[in-house]
């Protein structure tokens, strides 16, 4: 009497994974095979079907350190955020720390270039 691979496949549904764990543990002995070897090919052919990755659009610009000249770093900021005195102070001293986030590109690049010119170091993410 033959099994369909219907009725293999409802028996293994209502199995616990513990029980389709010992299954494959089974399967590997008795034909001497390795389960790994077929999963290896899964994500292959699952990254051949994956979308393309989307440019990104959105950019953080993030000061790692603020150099050697801390006042005009201040100023700096205090031109790019309009902040105030002591919380462009603080958004400095607290380096690393975000001063721009979810900007374009040629946004980012300039808020980089300024604060770079001031003796900021900084990171466009």
């Amino acid at each position: 009497m033959a099994v369909s691979k219907e009725d293999i496949l409802e028996t293994i549904s209502n199995m616990t994974v513990m029980e389709i764990v010992d299954l494959i543990s089974a399967m590997e002995e008795k034909f001497g095979v390795s389960a790994a070897a077929a999963v290896a090919v899964a994500p292959v052919a699952a990254g051949a079907a994956a979308p393309a990755v989307e440019e990104k659009t959105e950019f953080d610009v993030v000061m790692t350190s603020f150099g050697a000249n801390k006042v005009n770093v201040i100023k700096a900021i205090r031109e790019i955020t309009g902040l105030g005195l002591k919380e462009a102070k603080d958004l400095v001293e607290g380096v690393p720390s975000t001063v721009k986030e979810g900007i374009s590109k040629a946004e980012a690049e300039e808020i980089k270039k300024k604060l770079e010119e001031a003796g900021a170091a900084v990171d466009v993410k």
